[in-house]
C-alpha cells in the first residue's frame, strides 16, 4: 500500500542509490514534460534536497518549466524482484554553469567531464510518495549508453557545445502543431 510523507527516509535513500534510472516530470502550462535520466548523475544532499547534473541535449524543457512554475516530480521504480515506485514532489531550482554554486555542486561527482554539463537541477522536496510497483516489469540493467557523452566530446569545448545547442529554436506549445 502506498504512503505519503514529507521527506525521504533512510530506506528511500538506500532504494534511490540502487536505481540506474529515474524520471523527471515538469509542466509550465498545458503539456507535461517527462524525461528519463541515466548515468550516475544524482546526488542526495539531505532528506529534503537532491540534485542532478544535466548534459546538453536537443531540448531544455525542464529548465523552462522550472523557470515558469517551479514544480517538478522525480520518479524511481524498481525493475528488480522487490517492486516499488518512489516519487519526489519538489520545487525545482536551476543552477547554471555561470552560477557560483555550480562548481560546489559538481564537486559531489567523480569522473565527470564538467565541460559537457549544461546545468544542475536541484529539487527541494516537500512530499514523498510510494506505491506498490506491481505492474512494473522485471528488467536487467546492462550498462549506461555512451552516445551522449561521446557526441558532446566530438563537438569540442563548452563554448562550442553551447553555440551548437543555442541554435535550436525555443520550443513553443505542442498544441500549436496541428
Amino acid at each position: 500500500m502506498g504512503k505519503q510523507y514529507a521527506k525521504l527516509t533512510d530506506l528511500d535513500i538506500q532504494f534511490i542509490k540502487q536505481q540506474h534510472l529515474f524520471f523527471i516530470s515538469s509542466s509550465s502550462d498545458k503539456e507535461v514534460n517527462l524525461s528519463p535520466r541515466g548515468y550516475d548523475c544524482l546526488h542526495i544532499e539531505s532528506n529534503q534536497k537532491v540534485f542532478f547534473y544535466d548534459y546538453y541535449g536537443s531540448g531544455n524543457r525542464t529548465k523552462a518549466d522550472i523557470k515558469a512554475d517551479g514544480e517538478i516530480t522525480m520518479m524511481f521504480c524498481s525493475f528488480s524482484e522487490k517492486p516499488k515506485i518512489l516519487r519526489l514532489f519538489a520545487v525545482g531550482e536551476v543552477i547554471s554553469r555561470v552560477s557560483e554554486e555550480f562548481v560546489p555542486h559538481m564537486s559531489n561527482f567523480k569522473d565527470v567531464d564538467v565541460s559537457l554539463v549544461r546545468q544542475v537541477i536541484v529539487l527541494h522536496i516537500y512530499a514523498v510518495e510510494t506505491s506498490c510497483g506491481y505492474a512494473v516489469p522485471l528488467m536487467e540493467f546492462k550498462g549506461h549508453r555512451s552516445l551522449l557523452r561521446q557526441g558532446l566530446e566530438k563537438i569540442g569545448s563548452n563554448d562550442e557545445i553551447q553555440n551548437k545547442f543555442n541554435k535550436y529554436p525555443k520550443r513553443a506549445s505542442l498544441q500549436n502543431l496541428s
